[in-house]
């Protein structure tokens, strides 16, 4: 309402008009008979107090006030927004109004709807709690949670929850409508109210369920509507009673999460697998409606077949492969390679990867069906005899170790052991790790094939000429030797000797000239006892190269015959002398040295032949 609209406006009096006359009319008028004109005027107002809440009748409206009439000498004005949860109220209808003040400083009386209301409130919102009662409200706006709702007067709480049987995703669409609800809980200490819509309807679903699950049968197939969706299935709503679509029940195929098949809101067809009159629990199932997948398999697919399938799970053993829509087979992680080293899955696959493989084994009765995928690879195996025959040499790669031996690989799918007596010819190896790492290329011979169990036997040390074959004229016993006391075993000690030999001496034999023992790390002459080249095994004796005679005497005694006496190490050739300046501890690839010890001892074997050749030559002419 405008300014214009809102001002008051009074009427001009006539020039002539005479206030006095007025006054001495009312001079005339006896005061008994004013004092009686004045209460029959009273009797007919109403009798009004302060802070009382009564029932007025709605006389006039603009665009902001309400102007209600309550039968007292003035009418009481009231903000047309105290009436916003009645958008109908016209003239005429009858409304409380509280009274604040008769009269303010402007004679007019000050009035108050929403007062009245929130006055009578309290008693109203616990009658309805009391008889069950259903009351309307205006939905004021939207909070946490869910919604502020007037009723009576008063601001209650609608939760969210308790909008309606089914989840409320748009709170505001309810906002400045009028709804019917229920009054659920009171909090008189802190005057706190909430009301549900959702009560009124319960009651109403409660007996559609009973009557709906009475007609249930297994088997039945009904309309339904996608009520929500969690990680392990789908509630549907089937027209007032909730029914359950279990994750594995939702297709043939393998899903990750029920949004993959339904939609919010989406109208599905679904067909009744089990229901509990007691629990009123629904087991829905949707795949159940359409054929299983291994009964529209081709009959033409068959073992042996090449097919194209799509990985969908990997597994610490394996990946499960679909090779037709539903159907899907097995592929385990011993038939994704031919290499017989034990592989994660992951090596070789990702999920959701295409890739092409061989159909092992289909049986459609169990619905299984095993796959492989190194069957698209030729076998190293198929001619393994004529790739890797016996005694022909490679370098493999050392892939791990066990106890006895090493594992090499020669190709991918192609494994050999190298048992560790076939090392080295000269080193005791108590593990494999103390000849090499795993990792390292190694020289090897091809020793036995297995084809039939896929085996190979590969030796190290073979690559290398056997030094003991060489030793035998070099350790001849009674031959002395310088040694080095580098370990105990037992009553034994080990003694390593030139050319990375190793020989052993019992404790009777250390004694040293002095009457002494030997100790550990001590270099010392030794005498060999006792060489056995199959058992690779040479005896020793420090003792004797004393007892026997001193470094100009003789030697030792060989099998053949006595050796000439001189110093220890005096009957070695340069080449040999030199050969054992060089050479070290045996270990991976230093066995060449052997080879070269070998040759300078035919050299000078050959010489010798030559040089007596020619002596008999010259006697001769």
């Amino acid at each position: 309402m405008s300014t214009e609209q809102n001002k008051v406006t009074f009427a001009e009096p006539p020039a002539d008009f005479d206030w006095a006359g007025l006054e001495d009319d009312k001079k005339g008028i006896p005061a008994k008979e004013r004092e009686a004109m004045e209460k029959a005027y009273e009797e007919t107002l109403s009798s009004i107090s302060e802070k009382e809440v009564l029932m007025g009748t709605v006389v006039g409206m603009n665009k902001k006030e309400v102007v209600i009439n309550i039968g007292y000498k003035s009418e009481g004005v009231v903000p047309l927004s105290e009436f916003r949860y009645k958008p109908d109220l016209k003239l005429g209808d009858q409304v409380e109004v509280y009274i604040e003040k008769q009269e303010d400083k402007g004679g007019q009386m000050v009035v108050s709807h929403k007062t009245a209301r929130v006055h009578n409130a309290w008693g109203k919102v616990n009658h309805a709690m009391t008889t069950d009662e259903v009351i309307t409200g205006y939905v004021k706006c939207r909070t946490k949670g869910g919604l502020i709702v007037d009723v009576f007067g008063i601001e209650a709480f609608l939760p969210g929850s308790q909008i309606d049987v089914k989840p409320i995703r748009d709170y505001d669409q309810y906002v400045g409508k009028n709804m019917e609800f229920k009054v659920v809980k009171i909090n008189q200490e802190f005057k706190n109210v909430v009301v549900s819509h959702k009560a009124l309807i319960e009651a109403e679903l409660e007996a559609q369920k009973k009557q709906i699950i009475g007609g249930l049968e297994k088997g039945q197939v009904l309309e339904g509507t996608v009520k929500n969706i969690t990680s392990y299935g789908v509630f549907v709503d089937l027209g007032g009673v909730d029914g359950l679509i279990h994750i594995t029940d939702l297709s043939w195929g393998r899903v990750s999460h029920p949004e993959e098949v339904v939609k919010l809101d989406d109208k599905i067809n679904v067909v009744i697998l089990d229901f509990d009159d007691e629990k009123k629990r629904i087991a829905l199932g949707l795949k159940q409606l359409s054929p299983h997948p291994w009964d529209a398999l081709s009959a033409d697919m068959n073992a042996g077949d090449k097919v194209k399938g799509k990985v969908m799970v990997i597994t610490d053993y394996g990946a499960f492969v679909e090779v037709s829509p539903g159907v899907e087979g097995l592929l385990h992680v011993s038939e994704m390679s031919w290499s017989q080293h034990l592989r994660s899955p992951k090596d070789f696959l990702k999920e959701g990867q295409e890739i092409d493989c061989v159909i092992l084994n289909i049986d459609r009765e169990e619905r299984k069906m095993s796959l492989g995928m190194k069957q698209l690879a030729a076998d190293p195996w198929a001619d393994i005899e004529f790739k890797y025959p016996v005694n022909s040499r490679h370098t493999a790669k050392v892939r791990n170790f066990t106890h006895f031996g090493i594992f090499a690989e020669l190709e991918e799918g192609v494994d050999g052991l190298i048992h560790i007596s076939d090392l080295s010819w000269t080193k005791r190896i108590k593990h494999p790790s103390e000849f090499c790492n795993v990792g390292d290329d190694i020289e090897v011979q091809v020793l036995e094939v297995d084809k039939d169990n896929r085996r190979l036997s590969l030796g190290h040390k073979q690559v290398e000429q056997n030094p003991w074959e060489v030793f035998a004229g070099t350790f001849t016993e009674g031959s002395v030797h310088e040694g080095t006391l580098v370990g105990r075993n037992g009553n034994n000690f080990i003694v390593a000797l030139p050319y990375g030999v190793e020989g052993t001496v019992s404790t009777k034999h250390l004694k040293k000239a002095d009457g002494s023992k030997a100790e550990l790390e001590e270099k010392l002459p030794f005498k060999v006892l006792e060489f056995n080249g199959e058992a690779r095994r040479i005896v020793l004796s420090h003792t004797r190269t004393f007892e026997e005679g001193d470094d100009t005497e003789e030697l030792g005694t060989a099998r053949g015959g006595r050796t000439r006496k001189a110093p220890a190490g005096e009957g070695q050739s340069a080449s040999v002398k030199s050969v054992n300046e060089k050479v070290e501890k045996s270990t991976l690839g230093d066995l060449s040295v052997l080879s070269d010890l070998k040759s300078a001892m035919e050299n000078k074997e050959r010489s010798s032949k030559k040089a007596r050749n020619e002596e008999e030559e010259g006697s001769e002419s």
